[in-house]
């Protein structure tokens, strides 16, 4: 997204809220809302994806670009004075890992869209000097790789250890709202922000025509709702760990979160085993219920440590679509690795099979240049150094997958297998390529 002046200009504005927040840790800021004026929500629209669904009003951003300043400066009138109203989210369902299982996911109106980036713009600058390097999720300047190479290096300077996963059972519509407004309140006062905060999560989901008001929890889907559940889980979970765990186990223990999805790291089984044990309780006091199966202590010990100990041998567990694993470096040293994990491998499958299907009519060309983009994205997630032959098995199955759909297509005209590859000289898929060498470090005894 190309900077522009406004765009600097902003920037500056909003370094400078960062800057108080920074010299007043202890602080609740009252005076947040004076910052968003028109300029911001420029702004804020210009960050705005453009191509992303409708609300329950129905309105495109282009609709609402025809008449923009003037749209904008309405809704600014609004938010200042009070008299904004907050619009229904429109719930759509969509897959969720094997299954018939769905995610709800909220939709906001555009302009909801604009002011909830314009709030989460300015209170992001004040919490962002309160989170912990712990949390990587929807954070500027942080992504998933990130995380997944803070958690590598942590293995291995335990030796792998005791890894407690964590599973919150539908934390987006569990968030108790009181609980939010109280952990907001400590560090913001502003009444506009407030204000407004309370209103989006009071606004209702508007579900096949029925309008109902969940008593808890956020829509996911919202532009502020990654923000406010950094927020909650900062408190429930970042900060518990960091300022009373830590200091009160025996042995080195780490932490890393990504949004909802989180992983303890303990060199101690037995610091392992007595966190395990009143998590549940602390996350019970926040209005929030760990899943008794999907939450589990895994004995993820470099290999040999366990003939030393009587032990077993090492499990796995996945983190952010990898399965980690105890393997070999080059050298024949023991490594933590990675690869795609079953359930995203057979995800990815099922939505290329899926749009195969719906696209098998298209012209060739642009089917051809769906499934490059498909293929090259991902490969810019899932193409960590060690996960080749995962690469590989998708990038085997997607032209196969393909050519099924195209001989389908009509019953005259089979696509031979000679035909197919002809094919694929005038339209070649891309090679499988390890984006990411997450490995700076080299794995050592």
């Amino acid at each position: 997204m190309v900077e522009t002046s406004g765009s600097e200009a902003i920037s500056t504005r909003l370094q400078q809220v960062a800057k108080l927040a920074k010299e007043m840790p202890q602080a609740a800021l009252t005076t947040l809302a004076h910052h968003i004026d028109l300029d911001l929500l420029l702004e804020a629209y210009r960050r705005t994806r453009k191509d992303g669904a409708v609300g329950v009003d129905g309105q495109t951003a282009q609709e609402y670009a025809e008449k923009l300043e003037e749209n904008l400066r309405h809704l600014l009138d609004r938010a200042k004075s009070g008299t904004y109203r907050a619009p229904p989210v429109r719930r759509v369902h969509i897959p969720k890992g094997k299954g018939d299982k769905t995610r709800p996911i909220g939709i906001p109106t555009f302009e909801d869209k604009v002011l909830q980036r314009a709030v989460a713009m300015v209170l992001g600058a004040v919490y962002e000097q309160d989170f912990r390097a712990c949390s990587y999720g929807f954070r500027p300047n942080r992504s998933a790789h990130q995380a997944l190479q803070e958690l590598w290096e942590g293995l291995m300077r335990v030796g792998g250890g005791w890894v407690l996963e964590l599973d919150i059972e539908d934390f987006f519509g569990s968030l108790d709202p009181q609980r939010l407004r109280e952990i907001l309140c400590r560090r913001v006062r502003d009444g506009v922000l407030l204000r407004l905060i309370g209103k989006w999560l009071r606004a209702g989901v508007l579900e096949e025509g029925n309008l109902t008001h969940p008593e808890a929890g956020t829509p996911q889907g919202g532009v502020i709702s990654p923000l406010l559940s950094n927020v909650y889980l900062h408190e429930v979970l970042d900060e518990w760990f960091e300022d009373v765990v830590q200091p009160h186990v025996r042995g080195p223990a780490s932490l890393v979160r990504f949004a909802d999805d989180a992983v303890l790291v303990f060199a101690r089984e037995d610091d392992a085993r007595r966190v395990a044990e009143v998590l549940p309780k602390r996350f019970a006091k926040y209005g929030l219920k760990l899943h008794p199966e999907k939450t589990r202590l895994v004995s993820f010990r470099r290999p040999g440590s366990h003939r030393r100990s009587g032990g077993g041998q090492s499990g796995t567990f996945d983190f952010l679509g990898f399965t980690h694993y105890w393997g070999q470096s080059r050298r024949g040293y023991p490594v933590v690795r990675r690869k795609t994990a079953r359930d995203r491998m057979s995800r990815a499958l099922t939505a290329i099979r899926h749009w195969c299907r719906l696209h098998r009519h298209d012209p060739v060309a642009e089917q051809h240049r769906a499934l490059r983009r498909k293929l090259l994205g991902h490969d810019a997630y899932y193409g960590i150094t060690g996960n080749a032959a995962a690469l590989e098995r998708f990038h085997y199955e997607v032209p196969r997958i393909w050519r099924k759909w195209l001989d389908r297509r009509s019953h005259r005209a089979r696509m031979t297998w000679d035909r197919f590859s002809r094919l694929l000289e005038r339209h070649p898929l891309p090679r499988a390529r390890v984006v990411h060498s997450v490995y700076r470090l080299a794995a050592s005894p």
